[in-house]
């Protein structure tokens, strides 16, 4: 069987399959009990034979459709003879919605269809190992609270992880080193003289001076880069600095993995601060800095002209 086969790939198309065999068999049943509804239309019967008078508004709220889509069910129905639609006496704008006589006719014939299928599922679910009708209560829950596409792509990010690699700086990533950060630097602004120097002789203007460059990987090909400088400041040791990562690459963490891992390299060095300069423009790399852990400090002189936010970490 190609369900089988597929196995929890195929869900969508499973549930999909169960539900248009379900509504075939309701079809068949509308008539079987003489009730003029469609399945579709259930829903939306089932709130007006309790209420007398309701909005579309309320009802799409009520059985958690869409307005449009509720809507047109409404049409549908009126088309049909079984509902009107009435002006709010308090609001104008506002139609009302209520069962036509036609429609009112249906709750003596469908008392009967109610109690053989409540009795009828029930039989069916006490006949399975496992209770769908909880499972699926579970199984809402569960969505509501992280739908499948935010899982999905906490997934896809945890498997494009296992592809990065951290490595510390060589010489054969001086070029990647200056390419990416430039990229986005020459993006939004210019670059400085500041930039020039520790770009093209980053030995000279970082290494040698007791920083450090970590160098991030994606199936072996440098596609982020962050330095981590030494300075000579009473309250700061290290500054994260020149962190780039390349646009091809962007949304599948690495930034994330990057901004982790020279962190971690600064415990490691002992520092107790972490210092940072960055500019408003650039949302990403502030939300970044924020999730780990970074936070706003009053500004300092800065030797950039593009800078306009300091913030440190508490290591």
């Amino acid at each position: 069987m190609f369900f089988d086969r597929v196995g929890k790939l195929a869900i969508g198309s499973r549930l999909r399959f169960l539900n248009e065999r379900i509504y075939d068999d309701a079809a068949q049943l509308y008539k079987l009990y003489g009730v003029s509804l469609k399945p579709k239309w259930w829903p939306v019967y089932y709130i007006l034979s309790e209420d007398q008078n309701v909005s579309i508004t309320e009802i799409a709220r009520e059985i958690g459709h869409s307005h449009p889509s509720v809507s047109n069910i409404v049409r549908e129905m009126r088309e049909a003879g079984l509902v009107i639609e009435t002006k709010d006496p308090t609001d104008g704008r506002r139609n009302l919605v209520s069962l036509s006589a036609k429609g009112k006719k249906i709750a003596a014939k469908i008392a009967d269809q109610y109690e053989d299928v409540d009795r009828a599922v029930e039989s069916l679910l006490d006949q399975t190992t496992h209770n769908l009708w909880l499972a699926m209560e579970e199984f809402e829950f569960l969505l509501n609270d992280k739908g499948l596409i935010q899982r999905v792509l906490e997934q896809r990010k945890s498997r494009e992880a296992s592809k990065v690699k951290i490595v510390a700086y060589e010489p054969k990533y001086r070029e990647a080193f200056k390419v990416l950060n430039e990229e986005w630097i020459r993006a939004y602004f210019k670059m400085e003289e500041k930039d020039h120097r520790s770009l093209e002789h980053p030995k000279k203007y970082i290494l040698d001076k007791g920083g450090h460059i970590l160098v991030a990987l994606y199936e072996g090909k440098a596609v982020g880069v962050c330095a981590l400088m030494k300075m000579d400041h009473p309250d700061y040791d290290n500054e994260l600095a020149k962190m780039g990562v390349s646009p091809e690459t962007q949304g599948k963490g690495i930034g994330w993995i990057l901004g982790n891992a020279v962190v971690e390299k600064a415990r490691e060095l002992g520092a107790e601060k972490l210092y940072l300069e960055s500019n408003t423009v650039l949302k990403p790399a502030i939300n970044l800095y924020r999730k780990l852990g970074f936070k706003k400090v009053a500004g300092r002189p800065s030797p950039y002209q593009r800078a306009n936010i300091q913030m440190e970490l508490s290591l």
